[in-house]
């Protein structure tokens, strides 16, 4: 092990400990979850290192790659609104509207340079990013279904449908789930500086080649989070059955 990869070690160690320590004093039992989280990132992104090698070189195995990233972003967005009827069915069509409308216009035009690295840096972004926004969209949806039943219901009753009802529910969700990419977006400069623009600065990219990637990627998740959230709360904002009303049980 070279001493850049003890310093990495190291450092990352001492970062965990510090989050653990920190949910500790505030007395939040998710110590378990933050070091379980970072050992699945080290050997998960060991493992993407490892294989992107090969990847490169033979160019079919990209399909296969990013075909791994829609799985598993639409698996963990569908688990996560389980609640949610056919949800699992709604995510992989919201993601796939989103994502393959983002990405194809990115890699298509193309926007930037056309190769495997963009195609699977750029896949990878957008994919993750359609992933948090059908998250988002489908748990505050889900909460206010749940805290805002007797609203619900009023409607109901007075002849909406049950997309009437949810309308106004489902707007609000929509725009949650799009607050991250817009802030990110809104700030980016000058809050913050987002890792595609950090990755190419390391990469080698001079700062105008990292500024025209990091625009390209952050304009390109808002339009895959806003595609996916949309179609999303189409698929399941119209819901048969609505959840127990809050502190009801049964």
């Amino acid at each position: 092990m070279s001493a850049a990869d003890l310093r990495l070690a190291g450092g990352l160690i001492l970062l965990i400990t510090l989050a653990c320590t920190a949910l500790t004093v505030a007395g939040v039992m998710q110590r378990r979850a933050v070091v379980t989280a970072s050992l699945r990132a080290a050997v998960q992104l060991a493992i993407v290192a490892a294989a992107l090698r090969g990847v490169f070189a033979a160019p079919l195995a990209v399909i296969g790659v990013v075909a791994l990233m829609f799985l598993v972003a639409t698996w963990t967005a569908g688990r996560r609104i389980k609640s949610h009827q056919s949800a699992y069915r709604a995510v992989v069509i919201a993601c796939a509207a989103g994502s393959a409308t983002a990405i194809g216009i990115v890699v298509g035009l193309p926007m930037l340079q056309r190769d495997l690295r963009t195609l699977v840096a750029v896949s990878g972004i957008v994919i993750g990013g359609s992933m948090t926004a059908a998250t988002l969209t489908g748990r505050r949806l889900a909460d206010s279904l749940q805290r805002r039943r007797e609203e619900v219901e009023g409607w109901l009753a007075i002849g909406a449908t049950p997309r009437e009802a949810v309308r106004d529910l489902a707007r609000a969700s929509v725009f949650d789930a799009l607050v991250p990419a817009l802030d990110q977006t809104r700030t980016v400069g000058i809050v913050t500086l987002p890792g595609a623009f950090v990755g190419a600065l390391i990469g080698g990219a001079g700062a105008i080649g990292a500024a025209r990637f990091q625009l390209a990627v952050l304009v390109a998740l808002l339009c895959a989070e806003a595609i996916t959230a949309v179609v999303l709360i189409w698929l399941i904002g119209a819901p048969e059955t609505l959840p127990a009303a809050e502190g009801v049980v049964g």
